[in-house]
């Protein structure tokens, strides 16, 4: 967590002197080593270190990012059209599972590595009339206007802020210590499980605010219009997936429905383990909104840096991932495009390094068995569990007067 220095007693930085000696000035007397104390302008000093490295990859962008982005595209509709003609064999075993592989693989691709990071306006520099932010539309049955909403304006502008940033629990689970907890919660791991299960289903629902709905919070004349847009979009993916490709296998109706099926299973449990894998496990953040107030561009910076994780693996793994494996980036810098993040990664590394701050990362089973070992954590009331050893970095949100 955060915390703010209500009063400031330190003499002003020393001007010109490096941020990460200012660090050790400022953490002297400080005995703890899960608590790392940053000065205003060192915050500020690292938000321009970050601004550099993103106008460099930003002038660096060009015909290698379009040729990386439709190489993706030609493998995911190659997998797509293997995938729906080996279910033409599906008959036969081994072809129905090549077939379930290939559309798995189609479908992840379709929904990580181009279509989020198509809708994040990641390729709109391009200029190009199908993959842009405003003309995009992803093989789910989430409206991409709908997800735009809650990931791209709610997600990344309220990042971590209890009570403000929905994806902290999807409106269904308890993922922070600063939510109350109720007996509600005991049911932790079970509405995690389902969610898994039903993900694209748990993101459609998301921007409908479903709990609020429930509790009387949202009136029909709030959400028709939203419940219009997923039922057009819901409809014609269940359609496509569940009726006509199956039709079009005649004989075959039902294993290619269950097929079909087994690749949207696939995708989900895929997609739901990278993305809580990249902001829930021990070591990433929650925030209050009073810690958040009036943010510089540093302090929002070291918010999505302390509140985000990343995955280790190989290049096709993060392919895979959509790049998401690469969270700490993605937060960072949510329109860059998301292939340029291992090069990125780096230097982000060395950031977090030069001021002392955590660069949290680690392999797929690890990020996962923290994951899920918070979700059963948090389960339970504060007074029944303890705090996780997570560093403190205590901040100076204002300028001190000395150096105004």
């Amino acid at each position: 967590m955060t915390i703010d220095i209500a009063k400031d007693t330190r003499p002003a930085p020393t001007e010109n002197l490096p941020a990460v000696v200012e660090a050790e000035k400022i953490n002297t007397g400080n005995t703890d080593p899960n608590t790392v104390v940053l000065s205003y302008e060192q915050v500020e000093a690292l938000g321009r270190d970050l601004d550099e490295l993103r106008s460099r990859i930003v002038a660096d962008l060009g015909q290698k990012d379009r040729d990386y982005l439709y190489a993706v595209i030609r493998a995911q509709r190659g997998f797509e059209i293997g995938g729906r003609a080996l279910m033409y064999l599906g008959f036969f075993p081994p072809a129905w599972i090549a077939a379930v592989g290939a559309l798995s693989v189609s479908k992840i691709l379709d929904n990580m590595e181009i279509g989020h990071n198509v809708m994040h306006g990641q390729y709109d520099w391009m200029r190009e009339d199908t993959y842009n932010s405003r003309e995009f539309e992803w093989d789910t049955v989430c409206p991409a206007d709908q997800w735009k909403h809650s990931h791209n304006y709610l997600h990344h502008t309220f990042t971590n802020i209890v009570g403000e940033d929905r994806d902290i629990g999807y409106g269904i689970l308890r993922m922070a210590r600063d939510q109350k907890w109720n007996p509600y919660y005991l049911g932790n791991l079970g509405y995690a499980t389902a969610l898994m299960l039903l993900f694209e289903w748990g993101v459609m629902l998301h921007d409908l605010e479903a709990e609020n709905v429930i509790q009387g919070k949202r009136k029909w004349s709030d959400i028709k219009g939203l419940v219009k847009g997923m039922w057009r979009k819901a409809g014609r993916q269940v359609l496509k997936d569940y009726v006509v490709f199956p039709a079009l296998t005649g004989p075959l109706f039902v294993p290619t429905l269950i097929g079909n099926a087994t690749a949207n299973l696939v995708r989900n449990v895929w997609t739901y383990s990278i993305i809580f894998c990249g902001h829930f496990p021990t070591g990433a953040q929650t925030f209050t909104p009073e810690e958040c107030q009036n943010e510089t561009r540093g302090q929002w910076y070291l918010r999505q840096m302390l509140g985000s994780a990343n995955i280790t693996g190989s290049p096709l793994f993060h392919i895979m991932s959509g790049n998401l494996s690469h969270q700490i980036e993605h937060h960072l810098f949510p329109d860059i495009p998301a292939g340029r993040y291992p090069e990125m990664s780096a230097e982000v590394r060395e950031i977090c390094d030069r001021y002392g701050l955590p660069y949290n990362t680690g392999s797929l089973s690890h990020q996962l068995a923290s994951t899920w070992k918070k979700i059963a954590k948090l389960s339970l009331p504060n007074w029944m569990t303890r705090d996780d050893d997570d560093l403190t970095v205590i901040v100076e949100r204002e300028k001190p007067a000395s150096v105004a």
